[in-house]
């Protein structure tokens, strides 16, 4: 049910990731760089995306299903855990702005910033798709009328999670 439109921007969204990846590989070569230490944190929000994918995974088996059981507590758990990912990321770059990991203090900080600032907007955008379904699901919609916006998140999500 997902449309070609949607794979299209999948592969869009890898080549540019693909091209940030190779960037920054490039870059580290350069005797400026001075790798951050990676952030604890990073490890409990990159769970939260998982449980995130998982409850999204779980949300699309039982709208297949038609057996709308736990519906609202998957999908709902889905976007929470989003948020939570999101929350996470914040708290993660002021811990580090407290330690005085700046932006501009070198370039790998730069690029830590970068990359997981778009990891958050492409996330944001999936978490937009998200509301839209979870208003009608308050709106009394059936689990066959959300099928399609389940379906486009947690493809989202499999692919944010990889990305």
């Amino acid at each position: 049910d997902v449309c070609s439109s949607d794979l299209y921007f999948l592969v869009i969204a890898s080549v540019v990731f693909s091209l940030f990846m190779v960037s920054y590989v490039i870059r580290m070569e350069l005797p400026d760089w001075q790798p951050l230490s990676e952030p604890g944190q990073l490890w409990a929000n990159t769970l939260l995306l998982i449980l995130s994918s998982v409850l999204f995974q779980w949300t699309r088996n039982i709208v297949s299903s038609d057996k709308p059981r736990n519906l609202m507590t998957a999908f709902f758990g889905a976007g929470l855990f989003a948020i939570l990912f999101i929350a996470g990321q914040l708290m993660t770059w002021g811990n580090l702005q407290e330690g005085g990991f700046y932006l501009t203090s070198n370039p790998a900080n730069a690029f830590y910033y970068l990359l997981t600032g778009l990891h958050a907007v492409h996330l944001l955008g999936g978490l937009w798709v998200w509301s839209k379904g979870a208003i009608r699901l308050l709106s009394g919609a059936e689990a066959k009328d959300l099928r399609l916006s389940v379906e486009l998140c947690t493809l989202y999500w499999h692919f944010l999670l990889v990305e």
